[in-house]
This record gives structure tokens, sequence and C-alpha cells, in this order.
């Protein structure tokens, strides 16, 4: 049995490398960086921050990956309290009420991928719905119109996010870093050699899982066709002094943007006494980083009033084409960059063509790449479960 190589540390390289050493081959896993995770990383010192807003799901096929392994790190669920909604400038703690017969109308209607998510929602409910839902999905699409997008892609993520009770999103306690050392943890105990700080200039012999960003990954396959839409958001995290009665959540339904009191379910985010707050805006086409950074404060201004004058630490940060794929109309994850590439090498991670919410599709592209690969190196335990579907 053949070595089997996987580049890049990040979720879905930290996945492959414990599945293909679980299914008997051996394993090397290289990473640029001094530590691995990627962008699943929390930044060290007194506010641990990720890279972006990072939760779990409950409810996915990743958890119960976790589960099984007993890799599960401790984890917090979402505060009960402390919501609030933008719409149509105004700041308000409950939803328009008369939007919730209509919404409640397309919560069981299979969406199609042919048409955008605006379209199809105002052929059944009305323009002024349609709008607000649309918004209401930047929270996980990091898109400026999610309305534009392929309805099968947006509707049952926005069901399973955000009208699915009980909530199934939950917090890993300390940041993602713990859910990083857990399977780093893992990863050593199965014997993987791990090489840290290994930038790779070109493919090593196959079998190969590639699992790093897909830019990288177009450069190293010399693919220009390995490229996919994602997100384009300006990211605030910001340190607050305490004070009671600061919103868990805002969810901006005029803009897509989206705040959220990170140190509310863990107050190990942030010191004592103080809070730390996670916000994205998503950025226009054509329009700057301060542009997008100032219609992102003025939402702040509107929900916290008070935050101007309590911040005490700031991080600002733009994600282009780092959250995950997006599926325009007429697309869907299948027609993502395949993670066969032929001759041994497969690819991994958050915008391959695998089905799943944001980090279960680098997890997902890691099973079958890893499948895939055990195959190709003749392991007996190749046979690893097949996909299935998730929104």
């Amino acid at each position: 049995m053949s070595q089997i190589t996987v580049v890049g540390g990040g979720i879905a390289g930290l996945t492959a490398a414990i599945t293909c050493a679980e299914g008997g081959a051996s394993v090397a896993l290289l990473e640029a960086h001094d530590a691995l995770g990627g962008r699943a990383r929390s930044s060290e010192g007194p506010y641990k921050t990720n890279f972006g807003p990072h939760v779990l799901y409950k409810d996915g096929p990743l958890w119960g990956w976790l589960v099984e392994r007993d890799l599960l790190p401790r984890y917090a669920g979402i505060p009960l309290a402390g919501i609030k909604l933008r719409w149509q400038g105004e700041v308000r703690r409950t939803p328009p009420l008369g939007m919730l017969p209509s919404v409640l109308r397309l919560r069981g209607r299979e969406a199609p991928i042919d048409l955008d998510f605006r379209s199809w929602a105002a052929s059944h409910t009305d323009e002024r719905t349609a709008a607000a839902l649309s918004a209401a999905a930047g929270v996980y699409t990091f898109h400026h119109d999610p309305g534009e997008l392929s309805a099968a892609f947006v509707w049952p993520r926005t069901v399973r996010t955000l009208f699915s009770p009980p909530p199934a999103a939950r917090y890993v306690i300390g940041g993602w870093n713990a859910l990083v050392a857990s399977l780093e943890a893992r990863v050593r105990a199965l014997g993987v050699t791990v090489q840290l700080g290994q930038r790779v200039e070109e493919l090593p012999q196959t079998p190969v899982i590639v699992a790093t960003e897909l830019s990288q990954a177009s450069e190293l396959l010399g693919d220009d066709s390995v490229s996919w839409m994602s997100g384009h958001t300006l990211c605030l995290d910001v340190g607050l002094r305490r004070r009671r009665g600061d919103p868990f959540v805002v969810s901006d339904l005029d803009e897509a943007g989206w705040i959220e009191r990170f140190s509310a379910p863990d107050r190990t985010l942030a010191p004592k006494g103080e809070d730390l707050v996670q916000a994205q805006m998503p950025v226009r086409p054509g329009e700057s980083a301060d542009q997008a950074a100032a219609r992102l404060e003025r939402l702040m201004d509107a929900s916290m009033p008070t935050w101007r004058e309590r911040e005490t630490w700031r991080r600002r940060q733009v994600m282009d084409g780092r959250s995950g794929a997006l599926d325009a109309p007429g697309t869907s994850w299948r027609d993502r960059p395949a993670v066969d590439r032929g001759d041994g090498v497969f690819l991994a991670g958050d915008m391959v063509a695998a089905p799943g919410l944001l980090s279960e599709v680098a997890w997902a592209s890691a099973l079958e790449a890893s499948r895939l690969a055990l195959e190709k190196a003749g392991s007996a335990g190749g046979a690893q479960p097949r996909l299935r579907e998730v929104a």
C-alpha cells in the first residue's frame, strides 16, 4: 500500500488525514504554516476570534462524525434572548408579523435549481418578504445579494439555520482552536507524519489529496478551471466593555449584514468584563472595503448605540473568495470542481463538489477524497461511507 499525501492542514486536510489513517494507509500531512487549522484557527491573545463567524451544526453529519470519534470539544448553545432585526432602516426586536404567514407557506416547498431565490420567493409570497428573506441569508452566504443565487441553494440553508426550532448552531468553547486541537490530537495518535512550514510547489507522488484554498489548488494543479463563486465580505471584530442589554444577534434584513456577540454563549473569548463582537457586511460590486465598513458601523450604531465609547480592541479583515461556495441559478454542488482530478489526484475543501453547509462541505469532500485515495492506494479499508445529501 502506497503512502497518501495530504496537502493542507485545515478542516478538510485534518479530516482527510484522519480518514485515510483510519483506513489503514500511511499518511503524510503537509501544511505551509507553522500550525494546523487553516481558516478554522482562532487568533491568539485575550480576544479569541475566528477567521469569520464559525459554528457547528448539531443536525449535520460533521457533528455525528466528531461524536463517533469522541472528538467533539465542549460547546455551548444559543442564548434564548437578545435577537434584533434591522428592517427598512429600523432596528426592532420582532420580525414584521405580516411576513410570517408568507414564510410559513414557503416552509415545506422544494426550491428549484434553475431560478434565483428572490424571484422564486416573490412568486409564493411578495416582493417585500422575498427581499427580507434574501438579505437574511447573508449570515451564511457572505454575499451582497443572496437573492440572486439559486433558490435550491439558499432556501434549504435558510430553513436549516434560521427556521428550524430548536436552533442547531453550537459554539465551541474557547474558539475553533479547540476543535483544531482535538482533530490534531487524533491525527498524531494515528501516526500521521505532520510536516509544518512545508509549502508545496509541485504535486507530491500520488495518491495525493489537495486540501488547500481553491485558488492555491488551481495553481498547484495548473488548472484554471478549478474555481467557483464565493462571498466577499468585510469582517469587523471588536472588544467592548460589557453592557447589560447588548443584543446577542443583529440580522440585517436591509443589507445582508450580521452582528453576533460571540462571548454571550462563551465568556472565555474575551477578558473578564468584556464582550467579543464579530460582525460582517458583504462588499458590493465596485465598493471599497472602507465603504462596506462604514455601512457595517452604521448598523452597529443603530443596534448597539454606545459601542464606540466602550471599544477596547478591534480587528478588521476582508474575506474575498474564502467563505465557501455559492451556487448561481442553474448550478448545484455537483457542478463545482470535482473531487477526483484523475491520475490519483483528489481535491477537498469548502468550495469543492460536495454537499453540506459551510465547513460541512470541507468535511464531506475530504471523506470522498479519502475514499478514492484509499482505493487508489490499494487499502482494504477504502470503502468509506458515501456522501449523503445535506443542505
